[in-house]
């Protein structure tokens, strides 16, 4: 039997001495704020035995890591009907870049970079009565954590400088990719972004891609072909343009956000979450990539 608790706590440890731990986000000015020095880990096995160490019940924003969420509800709604409006292919770029988008017709490459996710908004907006609050209500149900929460400030400030993501709605209006409003829609995307809580709770989220599409409470949430496709989603388009030295280095499939959270999982085996503010030059939380990579090479577990 593998000592998660030893190790994770072994991992923490090793991890204090690093000196160089990244940059913390400053494009989104509220998350600019964020403690680099803080690092959490939190581990679900397969028997449902929890272990943690460092900060790991500390709420941050989980920001991108959002875009399963959303696209595990969508897939719950309208299921292979998505892939008319969205690809499946690794963009090779960052996350928030725009010459694909036209280069395609309005057809985002998947639906972890942020014109994909904008349009899986697009189909939650038109499917649900109260979007906002059905979404925040899903991912509550899911974890049984009814603390889970839209951080306003965190939303406020990425309304205000978040340029970008007007110009890839706008554009994903103009191909007829968008049906609703283009405030409406990134009213929606903001929010999802802003969700705020801890490794512990974002693990019991991911707990349902690693169990099949069931929460720690044996309901069922999605189907196994449903799973299937969102996990080979975030082995090849998690980590933006480092999606291939995360399955290099790390060997799960994951989803990070520029809060300097991680979620990963290994199928039937355990799911785990990282948060460390600090970010390498792709946007992805240096320390958070390093512990997961301890881990997998300590373990042995991983999907290769």
């Amino acid at each position: 039997m593998i000592d998660f608790q030893g190790i994770i706590e072994d991992i923490t440890r090793n991890l204090k001495s690093i000196e160089d731990r990244g940059t913390v986000a400053s494009y989104i000015p509220e998350l600019a704020i964020a403690n680099k020095h803080k690092f959490g880990i939190h581990l679900i096995d397969s028997q449902n035995n929890s272990y943690s160490a460092g900060d790991a019940e500390e709420a941050f924003s989980i920001q991108s890591i959002s875009k399963v969420l959303s696209l595990a509800q969508a897939m719950g709604v309208v299921d292979n009907k998505l892939w008319k409006r969205v690809s499946v292919e690794p963009s090779g770029d960052p996350f928030n870049h725009l010459s694909l988008l036209e280069m395609e017709n309005g057809i985002p490459r998947n639906p972890l970079i942020n014109a994909g996710a904008l349009v899986v908004c697009d189909v939650l907006i038109s499917q649900l009565k109260n979007p906002k609050e059905d979404f925040l209500t899903f991912v509550r149900n899911i974890a049984n954590e009814p603390t889970i929460h839209y951080d306003e400030k965190v939303a406020l400030s990425e309304k205000r400088t978040g340029f970008k993501n007007y110009a890839a709605a706008y554009l994903l209006k103009s191909y007829g990719n968008l049906e609703n409003d283009v405030d409406t829609v990134l009213d929606f995307y903001f929010h999802q972004c802003s969700l705020a809580m801890s490794c512990k709770q974002l693990a019991k989220l991911f707990y349902i891609f690693m169990n099949r599409g069931k929460c720690l409470r044996e309901k069922e949430y999605l189907n196994i072909n449903q799973v299937k496709r969102i996990n080979a989603l975030m082995l090849t388009c998690g980590f933006y343009d480092e999606a291939g030295e995360f399955a290099f280095e790390v060997g799960l499939p994951g989803k990070s956000g520029v809060g300097g959270g991680i979620a990963a999982l290994l199928p039937d085996q355990y799911c785990v979450v990282t948060w460390s503010p600090g970010l390498n030059q792709k946007g992805n939380s240096k320390l958070g990539m390093l512990a997961l990579e301890q881990l997998t090479t300590r373990t042995g577990l991983s999907i290769f």
